[in-house]
């Protein structure tokens, strides 16, 4: 009897991202791939035939249970779950419109929560799947002026650790990734402006560093994170955690620096001397 093509689907797969990366490499994998994005026209450009594309908003959690319900009733499982949308929030926490805040908690860790209601069930009664969760370096260790999206993607982190608790008696994997810089369009949808009365105008040089940080020359591209990621969530043992991209290896030894020290090291690396007038 022949296996079952595996089934797996990906939110925010946006052409130019990661997520129209890993859809690209799933589908070469074998894997039948529901790539997902809240705008269908924005995944424009997939070459794989298996790769079918779906309107989806991981905000609302009926859209998510319906897409996924629909996945199940048409295939008759799902296999693989990736929860890879996100958004960046980037500046001085005390500077964020509270709406981008609430956006991002809603976005990069909400939606986490809800894909988990909708398909752990499916995954459950039939005894398999894996969900890998998109993480970060900087959920790890923070940084200035990226403190909100540091605390989301922590948060990412301890959701991660929880399912994979959670979801062991019933043979489900999870997997999270904490990722370093990769090369996307996640720094060119990102929205900032600081306000002109900013505590912290002297420091914009800074800011704008800190903005732009995950896209310098030692991010790999989404390409080469794919080809490394897929082949992990499809083995037979999945791993719990992986890291991956540019200073993902700098960011695991911060982990064992003193950690006042290394706060002000790293305020000190990243928002440089003040600028004054």
């Amino acid at each position: 009897m022949a296996a079952l093509t595996r089934v797996a689907l990906i939110t925010g797969c946006s052409k130019g991202g990661i997520g129209f990366s890993l859809c690209e490499e799933f589908a070469e994998q074998g894997c039948k791939v529901y790539a997902t994005a809240r705008r269908v026209e924005a995944m424009e450009g997939f070459t794989h035939p298996n790769i079918e594309r779906l309107r989806l908003d991981v905000n609302s959690e009926e859209n998510v249970k319906e897409v996924i319900d629909s996945i199940v009733a048409k295939e008759g499982h799902i296999d693989i779950v990736v929860n890879n949308a996100g958004v960046a929030s980037s500046g001085p926490v005390i500077d964020i419109p509270m709406d981008s805040i609430k956006n991002a908690f809603d976005t990069n860790v909400l939606s986490i929560v809800r894909v988990a209601k909708a398909v752990i069930p499916h995954m459950a009664s039939q005894r398999s799947g894996v969900i890998v969760n998109m993480g970060s370096i900087a959920g790890d260790t923070p940084t200035p002026f990226g403190g909100i999206y540091s605390a989301t993607k922590s948060s990412v982190k301890l959701l991660s650790e929880t399912l994979y608790m959670e979801c062991a008696p019933f043979n489900v994997h999870v997997v999270h990734i904490s990722a370093g810089s990769i090369r996307s369009n996640i720094v060119n949808n990102a929205q900032f402006k600081l306000p002109e009365d900013s505590l912290y105008a002297p420091w914009i040089e800074g800011i704008y560093r800190r903005l732009n940080a995950s896209q310098g020359p030692g991010a790999i591209t989404s390409e080469d994170f794919a080809k490394k990621v897929v082949p992990a969530a499809m083995s037979s043992h999945p791993p719990r955690y992986m890291s991956l991209g540019g200073n993902a290896t700098l960011f695991a030894v911060f982990n064992w620096l003193p950690r006042g020290w290394l706060l002000g090291f790293l305020w000190k690396k990243i928002a440089g001397k003040p600028k004054t007038e």
